[in-house]
């Protein structure tokens, strides 16, 4: 544990508690009062309402629209069903700046959805919600319908042999079963949509606000740290219990049930009613995941012969000092160094946290791997530039602040992929090679390894793709001449003209294919311990 707990005590803890003291400290007094004073403005309130309501409302129309999806997962099988799961997880391995470019390609100025019943959506929260939708779609599905599909049929078979109605059934056998994972995926998509970052700032502009577009406003824009560091702290306690809920509700979700193989529920499509869900869910699927992303590779050929394409190999003197094309070189160096970090770290946390003789500190360490998906990396990307500005640890001019930055979201993946594998190698292969002689070293290297190789594969890929898209610190600490490619994506889109718009497209649409690409690479990995997520 010494290493994961100095890399996170070093780069997470330190620099969001100096970025926190030096809102908070004046003249060496800490001023706990200055808390009641920021929540007692109006427009800080407005934000937190905001905030929390686009959430609830986010939440609810992801179960909403998801669960007919998990159902059709679960129980049926047609043709193309794998190929049409890839589909679905895409838009959540996309970055979040990514979602909110293809969205505004869709319902912006000129979009498809422009003017659609006399009404601007990108004026509306209703293309922040439907982006939020569209990103956490996989969430449901794969975290219901993975259990969905491995609960016994027979026990809902029965209540309607006993006269129940497919309804009742339904509701009073299968949905308290499913009460569990429900419940975890709802509260991973609000988790996800309070701390939303990328999709807010393309899309809200400056109607529209959250806690975390806040941070970055009061930090980057008016320099208030003293109001960014209350924001921050309101983050980190919403957060703090938000996750202590996730762990108790996946704590009943480990509760004994009664389960099956997985690949024996699944039966063709019978009767016009589940014919007419599965048209359903493949047209939900069709017009909220496929459509604003054709539209978003539509706009980027916009201009004849590749012309938003061909422009992002020239400079213009304004927006970046070199090509944007670059971004692509240095977001693929740094999501390798990032991803190479994470695995490190991960695999570190993960065996540690397998052991039987684990200490009460090793099990709590476990929810704190999960502070950095949750607390505002733009909180943390200004604490790097704070805190890290000094000898030993003057990092401000290093090109390793980036990966570091990015491995702190990729951890966590690394973790929960790694983790199910791990707890599932039997102690007694390692008590065995122990007893003939193995170092702890030895046994890990030829008892450990050998399976849980393709889940470590699977867990490189998760940090891979994050790293990618990781925006909310690196926009602070990303330099000029080394730009990422979401940090390119939102400079061109922060400034006017149709040709930096295009080529706004040009990138997300790169961006998009390389993580669809890793996802693919995923996909052909993953197994049945560790491909769920």
């Amino acid at each position: 544990m010494a290493v994961p707990v100095a890399f996170f005590a070093v780069f997470f803890a330190y620099p969001v508690a100096a970025i926190v003291a030096r809102g908070l400290e004046i003249d060496g007094t800490w001023r706990f009062g200055r808390i009641g004073e920021v929540l007692a403005q109006s427009d800080v309130r407005h934000v937190l309402w905001f905030t929390t309501w686009q959430a609830l409302a986010s939440t609810a129309l992801t179960l909403l629209i998801a669960l007919p999806g998990a159902y059709v997962f679960a129980r049926l099988d047609f043709p193309g069903k794998q190929v049409l799961r890839a589909v679905v997880t895409v838009p959540f391995v996309l970055p979040t700046v990514v979602v909110g470019t293809a969205f505004l390609a869709l319902v912006g100025r000129g979009g498809l959805l422009d003017g659609l019943w006399g009404v601007r959506l990108d004026t509306t929260v209703w293309a922040i919600l439907l982006a939020h939708v569209f990103f956490n779609y996989a969430v449901v599905v794969r975290t219901v319908g993975g259990l969905w599909s491995q609960l016994d049929p027979r026990q809902e078979e029965a209540a309607r042999m006993l006269g129940a109605s497919r309804l009742r059934a339904w509701r009073q056998v299968t949905l308290p079963a499913l009460a569990p994972a429900v419940a975890a995926a709802a509260l991973m998509v609000f988790l996800f949509t309070f701390t939303s970052f990328g999709v807010v700032q393309i899309l809200g502009g400056p109607a529209f606000s959250t806690l975390e577009v806040e941070i970055y406003r009061q930090t980057s824009q008016i320099f208030d740290l003293s109001t960014a560091a209350v924001l921050t702290l309101i983050q980190f306690a919403a957060v703090a219990a938000i996750l202590a809920v996730h762990a108790w509700s996946v704590r009943r979700r480990e509760t004994a049930l009664r389960l099956v193989d997985a690949a024996t529920t699944a039966r063709r499509p019978r009767g016009t009613g589940q014919w007419a869900l599965l048209a359903g869910v493949l047209i939900t699927v069709a017009v909220l995941l496929v459509l604003p992303l054709a539209v978003l590779v539509q706009r980027s050929l916009g201009a004849p012969g590749f012309g938003y394409y061909r422009a992002l190999t020239r400079e213009d003197g304004g927006t970046f000092l070199v090509p944007p094309i670059e971004a692509i070189g240095n977001s693929l160096q740094y999501a390798v160094a990032a991803t190479a970090i994470a695995v490190v770290i991960g695999a570190l946390a993960a065996t540690a946290l397998t052991r039987r003789d684990a200490g009460r500190f090793v099990r709590g360490f476990d929810a704190l791997l999960m502070l950095p998906l949750g607390v505002s990396a733009v909180t943390v990307g200004f604490g790097f530039l704070i805190a890290l500005d000094e000898p030993p640890l003057d990092l401000r001019a290093s090109w390793i602040l980036v990966p570091l930055a990015q491995a702190l979201v990729g951890v966590p993946f690394v973790v929960r992929t790694m983790l199910p594998v791990l707890r599932a190698v039997d102690v007694r292969l390692r008590e065995a090679a122990a007893v003939l002689g193995a170092s702890p070293w030895r046994v890990w290297r030829e008892v450990d390894l050998p399976m849980v190789r393709r889940a470590l594969l699977v867990a490189a890929g998760f940090a891979f793709a994050v790293s990618l898209g990781e925006f909310g610190a690196t926009v602070f600490i990303a330099r000029p001449d080394n730009p990422t490619l979401p940090v390119a994506v939102a400079r061109l889109l922060g400034r006017p003209g149709d040709m930096n718009y295009g080529q706004a497209m040009a990138l997300s649409t790169i961006l998009m294919l390389v993580c669809a690409v890793a996802l693919v690479v995923l996909e052909r990995l993953r197994t049945d311990r560790s491909g769920e997520f």
